[in-house]
């Protein structure tokens, strides 16, 4: 089961990443957040989305491939989800944010439960 997990959750963030890198949607989405230097924060972030989850995906170092794609997914959640509860309301923003708070939640569980591989 922990292999499927995996596989699902680096799918998610290599797909995410490359997106990040084609999508020129995400660096207006970048510069609105108040960002600096939003274009290398963009590159950097899809860079990591895509190596650690090409990591986790493979099954190694997964422990270590999971921290930083939690820091980026509570700064995604801090950057662009935030304001939906600060003028929205609480069911807005736990609507738009159920994806983060899922991934999130399953990289703790990988973090807790599957070490990973090493070379």
């Amino acid at each position: 089961m922990a292999t499927w997990l995996c596989y699902a959750v680096g799918y998610v963030f290599i797909t995410s990443g490359v997106i990040k890198l084609i999508d020129t949607d995400f660096r207006a989405a970048f510069y609105s957040f108040g960002i600096p230097s939003h274009q290398t924060t963009l590159l950097l972030v899809a860079l990591v989305e895509i190596g650690c989850g090409a990591l986790i995906a493979c099954g190694m170092y997964v422990r270590k491939a999971t921290i930083p794609l939690i820091v980026i997914m509570i700064g995604a959640l801090y950057f662009s989800k935030l304001p939906y509860l600060v003028n929205e309301g609480i069911l807005t923003f736990l609507f738009q944010s159920r994806l983060d708070i899922v991934m999130i939640i399953l990289l703790l569980l990988l973090y807790k439960h599957v070490p990973g591989k090493k070379f």
